[in-house]
């Protein structure tokens, strides 16, 4: 039996990236899967590629910075499919630059989309895990919020308190039979990826012991990993992915 076969998961970002690779993993092992997407016609894309290969997934275009969508998203996935077993909450943004050349509304994208939407998410989904007495929420947060990136300031510290949003909720609805953990992935190839300067991406692949980048399935085994029962006795655990970059 597959690990994931009848159980139900909505991947935020998955049009892309770690988002799609978590999504396409999940379906492979059986789970129906919600790919929830700013990108409406990425994310339908993907859902379609997963139901020609046999599985089974739809599209739903929802901005995690808007929480009256996520909860009606949250609400369409229900519709579909009757239930949330895993939610992971992994879509994330940022730009590059020194703290010094930023200004308040980079400041408040980067906070509403690498923090508050994690609450959103996680928020809508609760209670549809609550009422069935299980469930697995999986956030994606970096290691930036471990240990601080360079040019990535803001990032770092909606990301640290997603490492901390994790750990307070695993405590809070453990008691429901839900684990909630965090993924903190190094410097992965993503489309993210493409937005830092080459230089910087040039010296941190120069400290990572495994030099090179990690690619979006590797990152989408750690995720499946700890949505699967083979985690069940894991809660309020953040994993580094990153080549040994950051050895915590």
């Amino acid at each position: 039996m597959k690990r994931f076969e009848d159980k139900v998961a909505i991947v935020t970002g998955g049009a892309s990236g770690i988002g799609q690779a978590t999504a396409r993993r999940l379906a492979g092992e059986g789970a129906a899967v919600v790919i929830a997407d700013v990108n409406g016609e990425g994310a339908g894309g993907v859902a379609r590629s997963i139901s020609e290969g046999g599985g089974r997934a739809i599209a739903l275009q929802v901005d995690v910075t808007d929480a009256p969508g996520v909860r009606a998203m949250t609400e369409q996935a229900i519709a579909a499919f009757g239930k949330i077993d895993i939610l992971v909450s992994n879509a994330g943004w940022d730009r590059a630059g020194p703290f010094a050349d930023t200004d308040e509304e980079l400041w408040d994208r980067v906070i509403a989309i690498n923090y508050r939407g994690h609450l959103a998410t996680c928020h809508a989904a609760l209670p549809y895990m609550r009422e069935r007495g299980g469930g697995r929420i999986v956030t994606v947060a970096s290691d930036a919020g471990r240990v601080g990136s360079s040019g990535e300031v803001v990032y770092s510290g909606a990301k640290g308190a997603v490492i901390a949003f994790t750990k307070g909720l695993a405590r809070e609805v453990a008691r429901y039979g839900i684990n909630v953990n965090c993924v903190a992935p190094g410097l992965v190839d993503t489309p993210l990826l493409a937005g830092m300067p080459e230089k910087l991406i040039a010296a941190i692949v120069r400290s990572i012991p495994l030099r090179r980048t990690g690619v979006p399935d590797e990152i989408a085994a750690a995720i499946c990993f700890l949505a699967s029962d083979d985690a069940a006795y894991i809660t309020g655990q953040t994993l580094s992915v990153n080549g040994g970059l950051n050895m915590p």
